[in-house]
């Protein structure tokens, strides 16, 4: 399927790797100019090579803490106009409800609610301008069926998704279409930290633990950032026009919802 969106520009956060370079490479092959940012430089930088070699699409790649207010800066000014914008950010430690300070919460508020929030503040006038874009938050399965060892993500991401149900609708009448995917278990650097937790927490091996979190989910199996980064790129495309506030679960039906 044509996506409609060859020339378009999109900044892609947290993109040298999982999720983000998922979301990424998809846009890349639908043609889509990209502005890649992630903190370390070298990843990032071996990442947009590889996007640039495989589908000759212009890459710009910039090293920098999107949460920081001068690293956002950064971002912005590279990126210029953009006409699609994903924003993701890593998670928050587990832990639980006593371990975490008020600074806690600050930080994951800043990291996964507030950052999106400011990036769509300083996007969303030119996208209403041209009358077209496309946002896709990167969430957490967790906003629909909270995780209880990830209290700190769960507030952060549900603050999001409270604004991104406001936000969305009041920009929908001009072009831009706003929404959220909300990853289960996937085959990412992040996935391996947590497992790595369970291991020692459980005295397992990572295949042990890995082989029990697979068996939480009906499909038997993690997801692949390949998969997720389609499903990015088709909220994307232009026949996502009549997509607004939603929040698609790419968890391999682990959470169980009947609406």
């Amino acid at each position: 399927m044509d996506l409609g969106i060859r020339g378009r520009r999109a900044l892609v956060c947290a993109s040298s790797k999982g999720l983000g370079l998922g979301c990424a490479t998809a846009l890349a092959e639908a043609g889509v100019e990209l502005v890649m940012n992630a903190r370390g430089a070298e990843a990032l930088e071996a990442a947009a090579a590889d996007l640039r070699g495989r589908f000759g699409v212009s890459v710009t790649a910039v090293a920098a803490d999107i949460v920081s207010d001068e690293g956002r800066a950064r971002v912005l000014e590279a990126a210029g106009p953009v006409d699609i914008l994903v924003t993701n950010a890593g998670g928050p430690p587990p832990g639980l409800w006593s371990d975490w300070t008020r600074e806690d919460f600050i930080r994951a508020l800043d990291a996964n609610m507030l950052t999106p929030i400011a990036l769509m503040t300083a996007l969303l006038p030119g996208m209403i301008e041209r009358g077209w874009g496309r946002v896709v938050n990167i969430t957490s399965q967790s906003v629909r069926s909270p995780i209880p060892v990830l209290g700190l993500s769960n507030s952060a991401r549900a603050g999001l998704t409270g604004y991104v149900a406001g936000t969305a609708r009041q920009v929908a009448q001009h072009g831009v279409c706003i929404n959220n995917l909300l990853p289960g278990i996937h085959d990412t650097d992040r996935a391996a930290a947590l497992d790595a937790g369970v291991m020692k927490a459980q005295g397992l091996t990572l295949a042990e633990a890995r082989a029990q979190r697979a068996a939480t989910i009906p499909t038997r199996s993690y997801g692949s950032a390949a998969d997720f980064g389609a499903a990015c790129a088709f909220l994307c495309s232009e026949q996502a026009k009549f997509i607004v506030g939603q929040n698609l679960l790419l968890d391999g039906g682990a959470t169980n919802l009947t609406i």
